[in-house]
């Protein structure tokens, strides 16, 4: 029988986090550091709300594009937060998470062979999303030295006549680097010269600890540009209500709109009513979260400075993303001897990207009682290979 696979499909490799996630389920003991999902419960009014909408039956289908009140909701945050107006029944698409939201805003702008530019390290999905709608992925490797920031110069130097699309993930993921004002202003004038689009990931956008995040559609000239992506996992800790949402431009929202219609249908109703709530309530809640993931970030960074590892200090997302590199040992052989030997999982920084040898992602999605646990055991394992390289 021939070969029914499809090559793009069968090239792509599988994702990087969920191998250790996998192994780390069977082990006791241990303690997992490596997946992006809040340790806090879905505020209880929230989830009072998706509790109420199925106890009202209102668990039919929804219009494609998602309840109007819920659409509305998220025009006036992203007004409240960035002061841009999205017209909420021509620019604002409710998807199942950030995630389809990047698969069918790639899959609406893409013809066969554009080119796409990915700033790595960054979210596992946007590559594979980008050769499954038919582009060409362009890597733009970025620097440690940089605060893994993107460079207008490294921006410049990877467009040519084949470039449609730029992804900007920021606040990222894994690094929980950030862009502020001055860096999108540089990155936006190309933009606008160069005639390209930005797909601008901003999930994390209400945990930053530095400033207030400002969105590149925000700037002059970039709305009609800008592709907005967001939605409530990390912010509202609503991880499994699978719940995101796409701003822009109305032809291409109604185009994404499109795809989300053959493919999906519509977004969870009941995530959608209880989403409503959480933009009408929610910021108290998301305020006390972001306050306790900014405590658990400087208790990681204190105690890296303590084991006297290095990590650039990171301003979003809750990632950090130290570097190995003085161990002479692969990210991928890191974190398994550390899981093996002292039950920690963390993810291995190549999972985000080639650039990322040398470093690995930690989230601080947890409780400071088990990051207090890990820090522990992390100290154990590195002075154990510290003592070791000097013996040998």
């Amino acid at each position: 029988m021939r070969n029914f696979l499809s090559d793009r499909v069968a090239g792509l490799k599988p994702s990087g986090i969920r191998k250790f996630f996998d192994i780390v389920s069977e082990m006791g003991d241990a303690i997992s550091l490596g997946v992006g999902e809040p340790d806090f419960d879905t505020p209880w009014f929230i989830r009072d709300e998706g509790i109420y909408s199925l106890e009202k039956g209102r668990t039919f289908y929804t219009s494609n594009s998602g309840l109007k009140p819920l659409r509305q909701e998220i025009s006036n945050y992203i007004k409240r937060t960035q002061g841009i107006s999205y017209n909420p029944d021509k620019e604002v698409l409710v998807t199942v998470g950030g995630s389809e939201a990047i698969d069918i805003g790639l899959r609406a702008l893409i013809n066969y062979g554009d080119e796409v530019i990915i700033p790595q390290p960054s979210y596992v999905s946007y590559e594979p999303c980008a050769i499954l709608a038919g582009a060409k992925p362009v890597i733009i490797n970025l620097k440690a030295e940089n605060e893994f920031r993107l460079k207008p110069e490294e921006l410049l130097s990877a467009i040519t006549d084949r470039t449609k699309v730029l992804i900007l993930p920021y606040p990222n993921n894994p690094t929980g680097a950030i862009m502020e004002k001055e860096d999108l202003e540089k990155i936006a004038g190309i933009i606008r010269e160069k005639d390209l689009l930005v797909m601008s990931d901003e999930i994390y956008s209400a945990l930053t600890y530095k400033d207030k995040h400002i969105s590149i559609a925000s700037l002059d000239g970039m709305q009609e540009r800008t592709i907005l992506i967001n939605g409530f996992s990390k912010a509202y800790a609503m991880t499994g209500w699978r719940l995101g949402y796409a701003c822009g431009p109305e032809e291409i929202i109604k185009q994404m709109t499109k795809i989300h219609q053959f493919a999906i249908m519509c977004a969870p109703t009941t995530s959608q009513y209880a989403a409503v709530e959480a933009l009408k309530k929610g910021d108290d809640e998301v305020e006390k979260m972001r306050k306790s993931y900014n405590q658990r970030r400087r208790f990681l960074m204190n105690a890296f400075k303590e084991m006297n590892l290095e990590c650039f200090e990171p301003y979003g997302a809750f990632y950090v993303f130290p570097c190995i590199k003085e161990f002479n040992m692969s990210s991928e052989e890191f974190a398994t001897k550390l899981l093996q030997e002292e039950k920690v999982a963390v993810v291995p920084g190549t999972a985000f990207g080639d650039c990322a040898e040398g470093y690995l992602r930690i989230s601080y999605a947890y409780s400071i009682e088990n990051l207090k646990i890990a820090m522990e055991r992390i100290k154990k394992f590195i002075t154990g290979l510290r003592n070791n390289s000097q013996n040998s």
